[in-house]
């Protein structure tokens, strides 16, 4: 074991980690938190992988607008920052969800096991050309689609401050 190895694993452990208390939390701006620690420890995994620019984009676009967008959403709405008893699952609801995830872990395991065994894969890293020329040339819509996608969320959390403000809300 080299010493990228364990950096690797332990850079996932924390990741996985925090996911799983992104996930579990009853408070949103601790899944918020706990959300960038696992984005940006993810991005700690590519650095190690030798994939530089991947972990850029990761730390700017999500770490930097995701999850601001986010906490900004939380302030917007005034969504309730601490326990809700209105926001609790029943421990049946809970359980049954906790089945499902294991279920859908085990399943993806198994067939990430079935389709590539033992065997090491090549990775071809190519050139940060090869890079713009997908990014900028085949993968432009789709980009510019997800940005309109969080636009349309930012203003429709304004929309609803706003119509809360002039009565029209709850």
């Amino acid at each position: 074991m080299t010493v990228h190895d364990a950096l690797f694993a332990c850079l996932g452990l924390i990741s996985a980690a925090s996911a799983i208390c992104a996930v579990a939390t009853r408070q949103i701006v601790h899944a918020a938190l706990w959300l960038t620690v696992c984005l940006a420890t993810l991005s700690g995994c590519y650095l190690v992988l030798g994939a530089e620019l991947v972990a850029l984009v990761q730390l700017l676009v999500y770490v930097g607008a995701v999850v601001v967008l986010v906490l900004f959403a939380v302030m917007l709405t005034r969504a309730p920052i601490g326990r809700s008893g209105d926001h609790d699952a029943p421990i049946m609801t809970r359980m049954a969800a906790l089945v499902i995830a294991a279920a859908t872990g085990g399943l993806l395991f198994s067939a990430f096991v079935s389709a590539f065994g033992t065997r090491r894969a090549r990775i071809d890293s190519g050139t940060t050309t090869d890079l713009a020329q997908n990014l900028f040339g085949r993968f432009a819509w789709p980009f510019e689609v997800v940005s309109l996608v969080l636009l349309s969320a930012l203003v429709g959390a304004l929309a609803m401050i706003g119509s809360r403000r002039s009565g029209g809300g709850r």
